[in-house]
């Protein structure tokens, strides 16, 4: 959970609310229980916990310590799908040790957002015996970590990594090479973020894309990809944490839907409103985009 401080071709915002916990937990609320591991600063506005209480989001898991909460500085030029990072302030989250409560340890699903990889896997132990594990990283740890990371890829279900990390990761420049040669490192299901041009899933040879829905304005795409993980993750633990391939193609629609909705405003400024008639009708719009008949004559 973070602050952000951004600059798009659309405007800009100065310590907007941030941070893959809240994207990921507020995403992913709208299909299940969701159940929060954080760690703020005092300068951390309250009403906006209560928001999460609201959501029926569990922060029985989120630290409240002394000092200020993470701050992230960036800016995107036209091309939206990469921001540059202008400053990162660790601040509280530079010393956060995360430390389950009971009742999370018997969670059946469980995220694992984009900090260090032997975090990740300290968080993971602390849980008794989960169903579904998810782990998203990024280009620092790849580089920085890459031997902790590939321990814990061994121990995960799903890898969410966007393109330019796919080919970092794999040492492949074809985004389809790079997704298996992932999978090769032990994770059963890769799923490749690619920004507006929707997601990539690679489970064996069953290969999936779900395109991204089509906006006309796009103001803010910080918190996408966690948006999209979200409305992946919430779907398969609504329906049992399952990578049953149906369910699977269902989940990415869904995330590519959800992050539809985020990036058209700043921070959470769209999600606030967000109803369940309004993903229904996103959904029932990509149902049209992507249909077309399953029989052709191809013949001369």
């Amino acid at each position: 959970m973070a602050f952000d401080t951004l600059q798009t071709p659309y405007g800009s915002r100065e310590k907007a609310l941030g941070g893959s916990a809240n994207y990921f937990s507020i995403c992913a609320s709208h299909f299940t229980d969701v159940k929060l591991v954080a760690v703020v600063g005092e300068d951390f506005p309250k009403e906006h916990v209560g928001w999460l209480n609201d959501r029926k989001i569990h922060t029985d898991g989120l630290v409240l310590a002394e000092g200020k909460t993470f701050h992230w500085s960036g800016r995107y030029s036209d091309d939206l799908n990469e921001a540059e990072t202008l400053a990162t302030d660790l601040n509280v989250f530079a010393d956060f040790k995360p430390d389950l409560p009971e009742s999370y340890r018997d969670a059946d699903t469980v995220f694992l957002a984009n900090i260090d990889p032997e975090l990740q896997l300290e968080v993971l132990n602390q849980v008794r015996d989960p169903k579904l594990v998810a782990m998203d990283t990024m280009n620092f740890w790849i580089e920085g970590k890459n031997a902790e990371l590939k321990k814990l890829i061994e121990k995960v279900d799903i890898v969410f990594v966007n393109d330019t990390e796919a080919r970092m990761l794999a040492g492949e420049h074809n985004i389809l090479k790079a997704g298996r040669a992932i999978r090769k490192m032990g994770a059963e299901v890769v799923v490749i973020k690619r920004g507006e041009y929707g997601a990539l899933y690679i489970n064996g040879e069953h290969v999936f894309f779900a395109p991204a829905y089509p906006l006309e304005d796009v103001h803010d795409p910080t918190g996408a990809g966690d948006t999209f993980a979200g409305g992946f993750m919430g779907w398969l633990d609504k329906h049992g944490s399952s990578l049953e391939v149906a369910l699977s193609r269902q989940g990415m629609v869904v995330g590519t839907i959800m992050a539809s909705f985020v990036v058209e405003d700043f921070s959470f400024d769209r999600m606030r409103s967000l109803q369940p008639e309004d993903i229904k009708k996103r959904w029932e719009r990509m149902q049209e985009l992507i249909a077309f008949d399953s029989v052709a004559d191809f013949a001369k």
